[in-house]
């Protein structure tokens, strides 16, 4: 049973991976693959607003997507974003990818090749992986413009629709450690975590919020 305690510690940690970035046309809008499938429909959503000319959608399979995902999170994600209006033509897969870096990494060379000149990304992950995706594209893509975004949600809608607020949370609970300890790995850029975030950091994980923590 979760506690309405960890539940405010969650939503704290939620509001912190929100960036706040306000969603504006870029040189291309790159979907991160990811078992959520409202990543795509968001992307699809931007491009149809006019927010950007045409989309990437990177991402190869994960535990946890490898049975609902089986072409691979790009694929997925073009089906959808087809099916919601987006020309065929305008969506770029890439295919490989594994974690974020190597998402922007092989975006960056799928970009190339294609001689497409980048100076700005409409980056859509995860809710909750705004603030890392930022962190890591500040990292491997210097020199653009970063704009992240997600779907507009609250913490509690969105644990709804994932129907397993748990694994949210614990979800919450990985994205904010790798925060904090990729820097030195250089996977990202430094951002200072407020103390009240990592103290809910440290609750949560000391109430077994673990199952998504680097060991």
């Amino acid at each position: 049973m979760i506690s309405e305690d960890e539940r405010d510690d969650a939503r704290l940690i939620w509001e912190f991976h929100r960036m706040g970035h306000e969603p504006k046309p870029c040189s291309v809008a790159v979907g991160l693959g990811s078992h959520d499938l409202g990543v795509a429909e968001v992307t699809a959503d931007f491009y149809l607003r006019g927010l950007a000319p045409f989309i990437v959608f990177t991402g190869a399979t994960s535990r946890t997507t490898v049975d609902r995902m089986p072409r691979g999170e790009a694929e997925h994600y073009k089906e959808r974003a087809v099916e919601l209006g987006v020309p065929a033509s305008r969506i770029l897969v890439e295919p490989s990818a594994r974690n974020t870096g190597e998402n922007l990494n092989f975006t960056r060379q799928l970009l190339g090749n294609a001689g497409v000149r980048v100076t700005s990304l409409l980056l859509v992950s995860k809710p909750y992986e705004e603030r890392r995706a930022y962190a890591t594209a500040m990292q491997v893509w210097p020199g653009v413009e970063i704009v992240s975004a997600s779907v507009a949600i609250s913490y509690d809608e969105y644990a709804r629709s994932i129907g397993d607020e748990r694994l949210v949370i614990d979800m919450l609970v990985g994205a904010l450690q790798r925060l904090l300890v990729y820097p030195e790995r250089g996977f990202l850029i430094h951002q200072d975590v407020p103390e009240a975030v990592c103290a809910a950091y440290e609750r949560l994980v000391a109430a077994g919020y673990t199952t998504r923590l680097l060991h």
